[in-house]
């Protein structure tokens, strides 16, 4: 009997969770059912007292009985809904802690061959379960835990394995069309100043601080991808946060060069270089989308 929930994939603490549930499910029923029980004794007591009943007086019983027994079951259904709602509103807490979506199969709660081996489980005493646990030796255990957890963590480890190299990736291709950007502006701030415009050093200012920034941040990501989930929410929210600040500084650097484009139209220097700026834009907006893959919805 200790092998039938290990066959279903469950390991000792889960097995003895589904006993624990299963022990107050089975006494919650019994409750029930002395209810039940109890109407007809009640009746018996009240009404049985003659020998003899017509027609009318018996159906009249029975209706009586019916609706008392109806509101008994219709209360121990609604009771189990309830109660089965409360149960996985537990396990959907604790799951969503770790940032997990949980999803169920209620065809499967028809599957009559596993309602078959549940319920033969049932009808054994439980402490049967728990004498055949505690002759397993420590050694036992732990070596079925590891089996039963190896091949989920190796899984998750190799999956957090290519999405950390496929973001220094994308993240170092990121960081070298910046730099290439960041020197392109550079130049063009120097022709501005020697046309005799200022007007977007502010903004380009900005941008370089908004650059280091998302560098920084990005940094502090990468390396806290093992640490716990909470402080990487809070990085990743920082990081996107950083990012929409990037994109309206660019926008407001965006309308400074449409109105320093009307001053330099005829200009070829500038012409060649916005042609260069604009090629880079399109570049790190590729990107961007790109890195938008690796990150949480908002």
């Amino acid at each position: 009997m200790y092998n039938l929930f290990a066959d279903f994939g469950f390991n000792e603490h889960h097995q003895s969770e589904i006993i624990n549930y299963m022990r107050f499910a089975r006494s919650k029923r019994l409750l029930r059912l002395k209810a039940i029980d109890s109407c007809f004794e009640e009746l018996k007591d009240s009404r049985l007292v003659e020998d003899t009943y017509t027609v009318d007086e018996v159906r009249d019983m029975l209706d009586g009985l019916q609706m008392v027994v109806r509101g008994e079951v219709e209360m121990e259904l609604i009771n189990t809904a309830h109660t089965n709602v409360l149960l996985l509103r537990q396990l959907f807490s604790q799951a969503e802690k770790f940032y997990l979506r949980l999803q169920s199969d209620v065809s499967e709660l028809e599957n009559r061959e596993l309602l078959e081996q549940v319920a033969e489980f049932e009808k054994t005493d439980f402490k049967i379960t728990n004498k055949v646990c505690k002759t397993l030796s420590s050694s036992d255990i732990r070596r079925n835990s590891r089996l039963l957890r190896l091949p989920e963590i190796a899984k998750l480890q190799e999956d957090n394995d290519k999405l950390k190299s496929r973001l220094r990736t994308l993240e170092s291709q990121a960081m070298s069309v910046l730099d290439e950007k960041a020197k392109l502006e550079r130049t063009l701030k120097d022709l501005q100043r020697t046309q005799g415009e200022q007007k977007l050093s502010a903004q380009t200012k900005e941008i370089n601080n908004l650059e280091d920034t998302v560098a920084a941040l990005t940094e502090d990501y990468e390396r806290s991808l093992s640490a716990n989930e909470a402080t990487q929410k809070e990085l990743k929210e920082s990081l996107i946060t950083a990012k929409h600040e990037l994109l309206r500084v660019q926008e407001q650097l965006s309308l400074a060069e449409k109105e320093l484009e009307k001053k330099f139209q005829q200009t070829a220097a500038y012409r060649n270089m916005k042609e260069i700026l604009t090629k880079k834009n399109e570049q790190i907006k590729e990107i961007r989308k790109r890195l938008q893959k690796y990150e949480p919805d908002d």
